[in-house]
């Protein structure tokens, strides 16, 4: 029992957070330490892993995210690498690219970043509560793809979660 009350605690400090808007990203240029270290002090509290310079670097080499200005990264960069830290664990880098890539077609980054942004704080918000509230009905395929997205975050986050807490030490049984 008080395993699930520790989970409890783990769940109302995880609906507390609040993902960063694309206007409250920082409006200036950053070198790629300052991109790593936003990025994980970002997504830090959700228990996501750790965003490095050298996965920034391959990220840039494998063309998922766009090369930097005169090595400055500004908000685009940022919310591509925001959006590839939720997902990494989920999905290959090909398939989080082209989702991003699908979702822009049919709105501007910002919008669709902010209305992303907006769907997961909602879920955060209303994680493991009985009275969650409902969801927009999606109306477009766009739509539909980010809360099933939502959803996956949030599903991988909680189990993941569960799985560390969960976990004892293993005996090791000696061979005859």
């Amino acid at each position: 029992m008080a395993d699930f009350d520790q989970y409890h605690r783990w769940e109302s400090q995880i609906r507390k957070i609040k993902l960063p808007h694309w206007d409250e990203l920082p409006k200036f240029d950053l070198y790629v330490d300052q991109v790593v270290a936003f990025v994980n002090d970002t997504l830090g509290p959700l228990g996501v892993d750790l965003m490095t310079r050298p996965m920034v670097n391959n990220y840039v080499k494998q063309q998922v995210v766009l090369s930097p200005v005169q090595k400055k990264y500004q908000t685009m960069h940022l919310v591509d690498l925001l959006l590839i830290g939720l997902f990494k664990p989920l999905f290959s880098l090909e398939t989080i690219r082209s989702g991003i890539d699908q979702i822009t077609v049919g709105d501007f980054p910002k919008q669709a970043y902010d209305n992303f942004i907006d769907t997961l704080n909602r879920a955060l918000a209303h994680m493991g509560q009985e009275d969650k509230e409902v969801q927009p009905e999606p109306k477009t395929l766009n739509e539909k793809l980010m809360q099933v997205a939502v959803e996956a975050i949030i599903s991988r986050i909680q189990s993941e979660r569960l799985l560390t807490m969960m976990q004892k030490p293993v005996r090791k049984v000696k061979k005859l």
